[in-house]
This record gives C-alpha cells, sequence and structure tokens, in this order.
C-alpha cells in the first residue's frame, strides 16, 4: 500500500483535527484501513461548510448528497462505497476501495460538481429510490457545486 504522502495527501492532515482550525470547503483524507488481502479503504472529508460557523441546510444537504452519489456510482464505480451526510451539517464522508489518490478525487469531484450545474434534475430524487423524495432543491444544489468549484484552488488547504 503506498503512503499518504506517495497518494498526495499530507500526513499532517490525516485523521481527527480541531475543528477550530480546519478551513473549509476543503478534501482531506480522514483515514485508511489495510485489508488482510492487500485491500485497502479510504475515508474522505469533502468539508462544505465551515464547522461551528455555516451549515448546509437540510434540504441542501439531502440534495447535494443524491449528486455525490450519481457522480462517484458514475466516475468511480469500482472503487465507491458509500457517502452519507456529516451530522453536523458541514459536509459529507466519501468513502472509497482502493482508491486514494488525492488528484484523482479532487479531479472527480470537480466533474461531479459541474455536472451538478449542468443538472436538470436531482438525481434518485423520486418515490422508488429515496425515502423523502420531496425534500430535494436543483437551484440549492446548483448554489453548493458553484461555492465549491469557485474555491476549487484551496480544497487542499486544510488548516
Amino acid at each position: 500500500m503506498l503512503s499518504v504522502e506517495q497518494l498526495g495527501w499530507d500526513a499532517q492532515t490525516v485523521g481527527e483535527i480541531d475543528h477550530r482550525k480546519l478551513k473549509a470547503p476543503h478534501v482531506k483524507l480522514r483515514s485508511v484501513v489495510a485489508g488482510e488481502n492487500g485491500d485497502a479503504v479510504y475515508s474522505i472529508d469533502l468539508r462544505v461548510n465551515q464547522p461551528n460557523t455555516s451549515y448546509l441546510s437540510t434540504v441542501e444537504a439531502h440534495s447535494f448528497e443524491h449528486f455525490l452519489l450519481a457522480g462517484f456510482r458514475k466516475y468511480l464505480p469500482k472503487n465507491f462505497i458509500c457517502v452519507a451526510p456529516m451530522g453536523c451539517q458541514t459536509g459529507f464522508y466519501l468513502v472509497l476501495l482502493n482508491e486514494g489518490a488525492a488528484q484523482k478525487i479532487c479531479d472527480v469531484y470537480g466533474k461531479i460538481l459541474t455536472d451538478v450545474l449542468n443538472a436538470t434534475e436531482v438525481p434518485y430524487a423520486n418515490v422508488r429510490d429515496c425515502g423523502h423524495f420531496e425534500l430535494h432543491n436543483l437551484d440549492l444544489a446548483k448554489g453548493v457545486a458553484q461555492r465549491l468549484l469557485d474555491s476549487k484552488s484551496s480544497w487542499r488547504q486544510i488548516l
């Protein structure tokens, strides 16, 4: 398994960090767990808002999560395990199998954000695929995506 530095991450920012020191938005390696057979599971923070300062509304988080789900399934189908909102409403947890390259993850994230801006509907926002299908707003998701794309140059500046 490659070291976190070889994958493009700053080792000082892996793991838990005092949330008062974090800068958002950012993309940060949270952890990596090596499996017995050489596989690795990577947990990545996709931080959207500054902790303890600003928060995603329930509708923003829900709609944006659907786009992340659709996008990571599309662009990393062999690696994607799941994406989930942070309970604090400041971002999302991304879990990948055997893909931990910082630049690749950021590139895919950028593609997904561009897809959001070009979308005409929220993916999976229907009664068959969503447990609260009426709780979506495409324009709010686009607003989050635009804000993140506007700050793309600082995604890797965690502290």
